[in-house]
């Protein structure tokens, strides 16, 4: 939140009449009570004469293309001759006899703009009547000049102290939980804290703003019929009536520099009132136009067909948990969030209605969010306000609006519902000693916890406190959050360091070892790890063409997902890895490999019970929680494209094929230290004669190779784009200890080439071979693949290099060759496969 360092220690000095201190003091007691600040920045410095000025005649220029005036301006003896000072303007928002600001020539104002008498419009111009942006008030242009009530001085005067330049402007971070700190009202509770003054709560004592409410008549019957609807979640609804305003008055200058400092746009009396009334006590308002009010209202959720032009001149397709104010000719305002057009303040407006009320926190934010529409009115609501200044900010608003624009504040006043009563919190004496390490003794907890805005009871026995929070505190619901305010209005950094003692244990678990040795075998396979996003696109298994009843359809709708159109969580890893290839494609790496370690989500049932969270659960409503969770096996995945092998003067190079696909589950498989065997499947989104199924144990645990060409044109990925993805919780896990012992004997490799058919997998003839060669073969592996018209049509040749090793001897060659052969001869058995020579 943006403020100002004087409207805090203004409001500080009603009951800390010399409290003064600098803007690095300020920012450090923001920080000493929890609140970083985002920086501080002085208001841009204008350097040489600036001054008040009295406009005495206003000559129009009307021979140019756009309206000019010739202004004499009296400032005094600034110009050291006490004669009219002309100046030309083209601002119209000003009349004779106004004051005004005035920099004359020799004056620098915020941008190194140099002020000098100048000839422009067939006259010379000895100054410039200023406007807010122009002295650095405010970023945008506004539409005219500052014009001042006549007591903030003489012609001549120095403008610099009357206009407060020399202010600083605070940018505080306020956290999602301290809605209460949106506000002058908040934050000033939070230095008072910060630097031990007395506080004075400005909902309480409204004269402490400098606002006379005691003109405002108390409310003697109901303004008008208002209807709130139950399934708003509304809290609260307050509405207050003037009527007789000058449509054409402005906002004083103390109240637009209040707004411009704080990021706000003056706009209409009425409208500044509402937004300086928010920024005071952190209670949104919304003024409508009375007379284009028929009847009475309503406020209700609306229909999902309706429509609704908001202030900005958008209309917008209502959803059905939006809630809106309705009068008899349609809806006026989404609530908690933006007004609209048909009741918008005009220049013409002289009856003006004042609503403040308190809408449902996750209602305003779920709006919002739909819409894409946050305004300063919905960051509060949906991090929650004070249901007690309803009535307040409604006085205090008629209060001011008649001060500024005149008109009369009817009697009537419309409030319904009433504020929640905070529940009581018990909070043992000694608690906060004992869970930070600090001895706060009891007066110091109960001091803290009033400050905070508690009610603090001492239980008969001493030992207890029965604390009740503040309406505005609507964070503070068990004694750690109690504790918390203690900690930090105390001092975070009083808190001493202590470091744990470490506690011996065995270390990683097996399933984490077994994570890590599977991430670090791909990254060192030369795979680049990413972290896919749980969240997939909702037609993802369609543009698959996935079959109703397939298994990875069974997946977790997320309620308020981040992206409308990402709103399930994945069964599967590939369509965020997917992605990722394709953005990284898309950005000029087309040789990637890519590898994803993550938990996937299935659903095991249609909905979550939501059970009461006043007492613990049963055992039955524990496990019917517990059985609606979802399962959430771990997952590994690669992908590729392009080449694997680059070319080079080494030669050429090789593309990444289903083949390496199918290599990185064999990598997962053995730093897992399971056996992987592979065969033949059909499995979208993978190319039906290109895919791999991977099966331990005889269980399929996952499937690799080429993707399907049409998932591959549908998702604008690279021709021949291949996958794996294998689930690594379905994988045994059993500790190996002590580690295997090597033999120190030596090895012998044997070759061997057998001619089988053509649709003989590769692997189902390894499996054969490796059964066949009984124990002593340690290790086989496929070399080579040959096809010639010698072997005989629809036949291959596959060659395989076997690696034999006894652990108690040497082997000969005659052991190793018979073990060969008795291979060859199960392969001719159970494959029809003959021994090459």
């Amino acid at each position: 939140m943006l403020i100002a360092q004087n409207w805090v220690t203004g409001l500080l000095r009603h009951a800390n009449p010399d409290f003064a201190v600098s803007s690095e003091d300020l920012d450090a007691g923001f920080v000493r009570v929890g609140f970083e600040t985002e920086g501080y920045e002085p208001i841009p410095e204008t350097t040489g004469p600036l001054v008040i000025g009295v406009v005495r005649n206003i000559e129009e220029l009307t021979q140019f293309k756009k309206p000019i005036r010739y202004c004499k301006v009296d400032v005094g003896d600034a110009n050291d001759t006490g004669e009219l000072q002309g100046i030309v303007c083209g601002a119209r928002n000003f009349a004779e006899g106004d004051t005004v600001v005035v920099s004359l020539p020799g004056a620098e104002l915020p941008g190194g703009f140099r002020i000098a008498a100048r000839e422009t419009y067939d006259h010379v111009s000895e100054g410039m009547i200023c406007s807010a942006a122009e002295l650095g008030l405010a970023d945008k242009q506004n539409a005219g000049i500052i014009t001042l009530d006549p007591s903030y001085g003489n012609p001549g005067d120095d403008a610099r102290e009357a206009l407060g330049l020399g202010d600083t402007v605070f940018d505080v971070n306020v956290t999602p939980d301290r809605g209460y700190a949106l506000s002058a009202r908040g934050l000033t509770r939070e230095i008072a804290s910060a630097f031990d003054l007395t506080y004075t709560d400005v909902a309480e004592a409204p004269e402490v703003s400098g606002i006379d409410v005691s003109g405002v008549p108390a409310p003697t019957g109901e303004l008008l019929d208002i209807d709130v609807r139950p399934e708003t979640k509304a809290v609260r609804f307050g509405l207050r009536k003037v009527t007789g305003i000058n449509p054409a008055a402005e906002s004083p200058y103390w109240l637009q520099r209040e707004l411009m400092l704080s990021g706000q746009r003056p706009v209409n009396a009425a409208t500044d009132v509402t937004n300086y009334i928010m920024l005071l006590l952190g209670q949104p308002m919304h003024a409508f136009d009375a007379q284009q009010i028929t009847g009475g209202l309503i406020v209700r959720n609306a229909a999902a067909s309706e429509t609704f032009e908001t202030l900005d001149h958008i209309t917008r397709n209502l959803h059905a948990e939006d809630v809106v104010i309705c009068d008899e000719t349609g809806i006026q305002s989404m609530a908690g969030v933006m007004g609209g057009t048909r009741s918008e303040i005009s220049e013409s407006t002289t009856d003006v209605y004042f609503e403040a009320a308190t809408w449902d926190p996750i209602t305003v934010a779920r709006t919002s969010r739909r819409h894409k529409l946050s305004s300063e009115a919905s960051r509060r609501f949906e991090r929650g306000v004070d249901p007690a200044v309803v009535e307040v900010a409604l006085d205090m608003a008629c209060a001011l609006l008649v001060d500024i624009a005149g008109g009369t504040v009817e009697p009537a006043r419309t409030v319904v519902g009433e504020v929640p009563t905070p529940s009581t919190i018990t909070l043992r004496v000694t608690h906060p000693s004992e869970l930070v390490g600090v001895d706060y003794d009891r007066d110091t907890v109960i001091r803290r916890l009033e400050e905070v805005g508690c009610t603090v009871e001492v239980s008969a026995c001493g030992g207890k406190l029965d604390v009740t929070p503040p309406t505005w505190r609507t964070d503070i619901s068990m004694p750690e959050d109690l504790i918390e305010e203690i900690m930090r209005l105390e001092g975070l950094e009083d808190i001493p360091l202590v470091l744990p003692t470490p506690v011996g244990g065995r270390g990683l678990t097996p399933a984490q070892l077994r994570r890590r040795a599977v991430g670090h075998a791909l990254a060192y396979h030369g795979y680049a790890e990413i972290l896919p996003s749980p969240f997939i696109a909702g037609d993802t298994f369609d543009v698959w063409g996935l079959a109703a009843d397939d298994e990875r359809r069974r997946a977790v709708t997320v309620q308020n997902p981040l992206e409308a159109d990402r709103a399930i969580l994945g069964t599967t890893l590939l369509p965020s890895m997917l992605d990722s290839l394709a953005r990284n494609v898309a950005r000029g790496r087309t040789d990637i490999s890519l590898f994803g370690l993550q938990q996937v989500s299935f659903a095991r049932a249609e909905t979550s019970p939501m059970p009461s969270v006043a007492a613990r659960l049963s055992d039955e409503e524990l496990t019917e929680v517990l059985d609606s969770l979802p399962y959430q096996p771990l997952h590994v995945a690669t992908v590729g494209s392009g080449n694997i092998e680059f070319a080079g003067p080494w030669g050429a190079g090789r593309a990444y094929t289903y083949a390496d696909a199918i290599e990185s589950a064999r990598i997962v498989a053995r730093a897992a230290g399971v056996e992987l065997d592979v065969t033949s499947a059909e499995e979208l989104p993978w190319h039906p004669g290109r895919c791999a199924a991977l099966v331990v144990d005889g269980t399929v645990v996952g499937h690799a190779g080429e993707l399907h060409p049409q998932v591959i044109e549908a998702l604008g990925l690279p021709e021949r784009t291949c996958a794996m993805e294998l689930d690594l919780t379905a994988l045994p896990l059993e500790e190996t200890f002590p580690a295997p012992v090597l033999s120190s004997f030596p090895a012998l490799h044997q070759d061997i080439a057998l001619v089988v058919d053509e649709n003989i997998p590769a692997e189902e003839v390894r499996r054969v071979v490796v059964e066949g060669a009984g124990d002593l073969l340690e290790d086989v592996e496929l070399f080579d693949i040959y096809r010639s018209d010698a072997l005989g049509e629809g036949r291959k040749s596959l060659a395989f290099s076997l690696l034999f090793r006894a652990g108690d001897r040497t082997l000969t060659d005659e052991e190793a060759n018979e073990h060969r052969l008795k291979a060859a001869e199960l392969a001719k058995e159970r494959l029809g496969a003959d021994m090459r020579a």
